[in-house]
């Protein structure tokens, strides 16, 4: 019997809109597949372990060894990316826009909240994430959210506070799809595909309803469910894919509807309605199955834009997919790769050489100390390459070399010192130079990715504050830590969140060089120079350079009152040793424990 062959279409009767939704999904997608597969070869590289699983493995050598010079310039990149961006825990500041705003307590207040929900969300581990996706594929994704996490006592039943407040999370590259020739990122409409469990979507629906996802649509899932698992049994019938509604990540349609799991399509955005002829602006929609539109909302937030961020490395006109670091770098390694198996294909023939056999000649084993029987016209002898193969290793590291300054990472910060002697201000002028495109990078993603995130989650903190909270805050003044309570109108302050690691990590280099060469110079020696400069100001400008407040070296006048402590002890000290040479004691008496008496007794 022939089976009928039904259209997902006409199985799954979608909504009108969340099949927009799917086919706009679909069609981005595809419009990215030149940029996934330049992304893949990249990281088909940085993480080889030989050739064989890279485009170097087609080159028929028979060694396949993989330098990881790649891999290698990846976390050198990430490592010093890392330190740049936080180099200490208090990389973030508070910029007033008027005077009401710009009070001591606001500022303290905000960024004493944002520090501490930055340490408890775990910010540091989602941006370390997010910077090897801008490494990796040159583009890196977050959004902001506010989560509630709680804790319930099984066996008390009290349910505990885990966390709540904003949360910066790392959206995947392969999770996110959008136009990528619009020319604004953050006004574009956008599509985060998320694929989750059946059980964690109920779990969603019973214990958060205030996320407005709909029961009903859930029934309407589960129901297709079974219509498809009953759909050809005794009927004859089959379900024909559709290319528009194909679930990524499954082999066909009878495999995802089987599976314990649903993908859900979260749209972000501006979105015309055709029948209705609205546009509805900033709008949050969940497409269950690619079918059924299971959540529907405008998104609170107060900047008319979802809160989705990106980064580029290499920004391309007219395209918002950015080129990484590594991209223009695979040619090179591919290079290196053919050039060091070529080499060792080489050195195998020199160690174990082709053998040449002319005429009749005897079978024989080879090795030391065979015997060769040849007849008349017969000969052995060996085919050895030209030993000048060897001298590929120079040209291996000279492209080596080379690829470490396309990278953009500076070679003093990576321990690499430049040749020859440096003297007065040519230290300076030469790491200013090869740090120039490592800081613009650094500075790159803090102001375009870091920022805006930063500010979104203090705009999600005020709009889903509650009454009031605890923070702990440091001060750096008199070396003490204090707990404050934070209301919501403390957070309401005019002004903005500003990243300033990777800035103060390129100025401080500077600032401490030209202190010392200050002090150095004939102006830093003269008396009446420096008795204009305060002692107490450049202490404390050290301790902040060097990142020694936790040590609370610099406190006022604290050697004045150090040394007076040291004369006391010294003053005791003698005047103890001439009471003990007074009354006859040897020296080492006043040493002895108590109650202990000196060998040979007490003098009489």
């Amino acid at each position: 019997m022939r089976r009928k062959a039904v259209d997902f279409l006409e199985f799954s009767e979608p909504d009108r809109l969340a099949a927009e939704i799917a086919t706009k999904y679909h069609f981005w997608e595809t419009k990215r597949a030149s940029w996934l597969e330049l992304a893949k070869e990249a990281r088909d590289y940085v993480f080889a372990t030989d050739t064989r699983t890279t485009s170097a493995g087609n080159l028929g050598w028979k060694n396949s060894t993989h330098l990881p010079k790649l891999c290698q310039i990846r976390d050198n990149l990430h490592a010093n990316y890392m330190a740049a961006i936080f180099p200490n825990d208090r990389a973030i500041t508070f910029e007033a826009d008027n005077k009401e705003s710009a009070v001591a307590k606001s500022q303290e207040a905000i960024e004493a909240y944002m520090r501490n929900k930055l340490r408890l969300s775990d910010f540091r581990t989602e941006v370390k994430k997010c910077l090897y996706d801008f490494i990796d594929y040159g583009n890196c994704f977050s959004k902001v959210d506010f989560v509630n996490e709680t804790v319930t006592d099984p066996t008390t039943g009290e349910t505990t506070t885990k966390y709540a407040g904003p949360q910066f999370s790392r959206v995947s590259p392969l999770d996110i799809v959008f136009d990528p020739t619009a020319t604004d990122f953050r006004r574009t409409p956008k599509i985060i595909r998320e694929l989750t469990a059946l059980s964690d979507l109920a779990v969603m629906l019973e214990d958060f309803p205030e996320m407005g996802y709909l029961a009903e649509v859930f029934e309407q899932v589960m129901s297709l469910r079974d219509k498809f698992n009953t759909a050809g049994v005794g009927t004859g019938m089959d379900v024909k894919k559709n290319s528009a509604y194909l679930a990524d990540g499954f082999g066909s349609f009878r495999d995802y509807f089987e599976s314990d799991y649903v993908e859900l399509l979260h749209f972000y955005g501006d979105i015309w309605d055709h029948v209705e002829g609205v546009l509805h602006r900033n709008q949050h929609i969940v497409v269950v199955d690619r079918a059924y539109i299971i959540r529907r909302e405008a998104h609170p937030n107060w900047f008319g834009c979802p809160p989705i961020f990106h980064a580029g490395w290499r920004d391309r006109p007219d395209n918002l997919y950015a080129m990484g670091p590594l991209d223009n770098l695979i040619g090179l390694q591919y290079r290196i790769d053919h050039l060091e198996n070529a080499k060792a294909d080489a050195v195998d023939m020199i160690i174990h050489p082709v053998l040449k056999i002319r005429g009749f000649v005897e079978d024989f084993d080879y090795g030391p100390g065979a015997r060769i029987y040849t007849g008349e016209e017969g000969d052995v002898g060996f085919m050895s390459p030209d030993a000048s193969v060897l001298s590929l290793n120079t040209e291996i590291v000279q492209i080596m070399q080379i690829m470490e300054e396309m990278a953009g990472a500076p070679r003093q910060a990576m321990g690499l010192r430049t040749p020859g002697e440096k003297t007065k201000f040519e230290v300076q002028v030469l790491e200013n130079g090869a740090n120039r495109v490592f800081i613009n990078k650094t500075s790159h993603f803090e102001v375009v990715f870091l920022e805006p995130a930063l500010n979104s989650m203090l705009e999600t903190a005020r709009r889903n504050f509650g009454l009031a909270e605890t923070v702990r805050v440091e001060d750096s003044d008199f070396n003490f830590v204090k707990f404050v309570n934070i209301s919501k109108k403390d957070l309401l302050a005019s002004g903005n969140l500003r990243a300033l690691g990777a800035r103060r990590f390129a100025n401080k280099a500077n600032i401490l060089q030209d202190l010392v060469q200050l002090g150095n110079s004939s102006l830093g020696q003269d008396p009446e120079i420096m008795a204009h400069f305060s002692s107490i100001k450049i202490a404390k400008m050290l301790e902040d350079l060097l990142e020694l407040k936790e040590y609370k070296l610099v406190q006022k006048n604290i050697r004045i009152s150090e040394r007076a402590d040291a004369e006391r002890a010294l003053q005791s000290a003698q005047q103890m040793v001439a009471e003990e040479q007074q009354a006859g004691l040897p020296p080492e008496a006043g040493m002895l424990p108590p109650g202990a008496a000196p060998q040979g007794g007490l003098p009489q």
